[in-house]
């Protein structure tokens, strides 16, 4: 039997799949933030993250010392010029190359660069003298990246605060500033034509901020929700983060740019704030970003982009204690400078194979106590042979997903399973893809 992803997928057990996890989850990538004095050395940083599920890395600048660290790890690079760099890279060529012989050369190939960001939330800074440098200073770069012969294999962008956006609720509605819409249109025509992507930053967490209700809290953490339904799709939308990413998406349709891709610059949740911060928490930190990584290896996507995840950088790899502003600002760290995790969201890199027995039987038990019928897998069952927990518990776990409406969302199992597209029915035993 055939089942086509995302529209009726099943579940089966991650202990299946004999392929590292890791290997398949180069969507993910974390921020690496410099603005702190207790921060562990840089090649501590790349051999932590070589154990863990994390491929890319984004820096917001170019520490040499940095990028050096990651020579030879095979994890990506995205790289920044700091926003005080456009204007002499919009006006002088010169600048540009020597930007590019200074820190892209001596490096490459040995530390995978893989995009240079030009700038930082520029077009949200009103400064409008600096917006119209950014895209001459983007193409200066890109010109000196084809005098290096790297133009094929680094990419050239900037990065976006959700700002740009005049709407974006509901998602269908999103749409661009129309007072930045020329500059805008400019740079998506270089990222039409150089196949970079659109960068940005949304983080469910201010709209939260924003609208503190508990409904609120469940629909922005992915945790069970009546959801929301957008009044011109008709599409219904469970979590925040989708909708979000949605959004941006029908703003590049609507402006014609259909073709570029969508990049997750930055999106995470604060452990800790003041005494007035609303949302600040371990509990809704741990939820939000492990519910987020689980959502981006279900491969689901989001209802406009769905059977795939946008590549997406969590923010971030450890608190930035010099940060002005309040307790929030630097308290996003998902590291320790002791490189211990300060909460755990299953970044660790582990074989599917890995997981245990018991945790299987806890998410049978779980399962079969959810109003579903697990007689197929009973003594005399269509599904009871072969008669081991990872079989049983695979048909259980599927069960439940089917009668979730397939929201991964409603049966994540702490993470002991996957969706994949391939049916495990066996000889009489079917799996079945719906259930009413």
């Amino acid at each position: 039997m055939t089942i086509l992803l995302y529209y009726s997928v099943l579940l089966s057990l991650l202990i299946f799949s004999f392929t590292p996890l890791s290997q398949s989850e180069s969507f993910l990538g974390v921020n690496y933030g410099q603005v702190a004095d207790n921060l562990p050395p840089p090649e501590a940083t790349a051999k932590l993250l070589q154990s863990s599920a994390i491929e890319k890395v984004r820096l917001y600048g170019s520490d040499p010392a940095v990028i050096k660290a990651f020579a030879g790890t095979g994890i990506g690079l995205m790289i920044g010029a700091s926003n005080s760099d456009i204007p002499g890279m919009a006006s002088d060529p010169t600048f540009a190359k020597n930007w590019i012989d200074a820190n892209v050369v001596p490096f490459y190939p040995a530390s995978k660069i893989i995009v240079i960001n030009v700038g930082n939330e520029v077009m949200s800074y009103n400064d409008r003298n600096l917006m119209s440098q950014l895209l001459p200073a983007m193409q200066n770069l890109q010109s000196a990246l084809d005098s290096a012969g790297l133009a094929g294999t680094i990419k050239v962008s900037t990065v976006h605060s959700m700002a740009v956006l005049r709407q974006s609720d509901p998602p269908s509605s999103g749409s661009f500033d129309p007072s930045i819409g020329d500059l805008l249109k400019g740079l998506l025509s270089f990222n039409t034509a150089t196949g970079s992507p659109f960068a940005i930053n949304p983080y469910p967490y201010f709209a939260y901020r924003s609208d503190p209700r508990p409904e609120t809290l469940a629909f922005c953490v992915f945790q069970p929700n009546s959801g929301r339904v957008d009044t011109g799709s008709k599409i219904k939308y469970t979590n925040m983060f989708d909708a979000q990413v949605d959004a941006i998406r029908s703003a590049l349709d609507g402006m014609g740019f259909k073709g570029v891709e969508i990049v997750i610059a930055e999106t995470g949740w604060p452990y800790k704030g003041d005494s007035d911060e609303v949302g600040p928490s371990i509990e809704n930190a741990k939820a939000y970003n492990q519910n987020l990584i689980a959502h981006l290896r279900s491969m689901v996507g989001t209802p406009l982009m769905p059977g795939k995840s946008v590549d997406t950088y969590l923010f971030a790899m450890y608190d930035e204690d010099q940060k002005p502003g309040p307790t929030s600002e630097r308290s996003f760290g998902l590291f320790k400078p002791d490189l211990t995790m300060t909460y755990n969201v299953g970044l660790t890199k582990t074989s599917q194979a890995g997981v245990s027995e018991n945790e299987l039987q806890a998410s049978l038990d779980y399962a079969c106590g959810q109003g579903v019928d697990c007689s197929p897998i009973q003594p005399g069952g269509a599904c009871f042979e072969p008669a081991t927990v990872a079989s049983h518990a695979t048909y259980a776990m599927n069960l439940v997903y089917q009668k979730s409406d397939k929201n991964p969302l409603s049966c994540d199992f702490s993470q002991t399973a996957t969706l994949t597209s391939t049916s495990p029915s066996y000889d009489k035993c079917m799996y079945p893809s719906s259930i009413s």
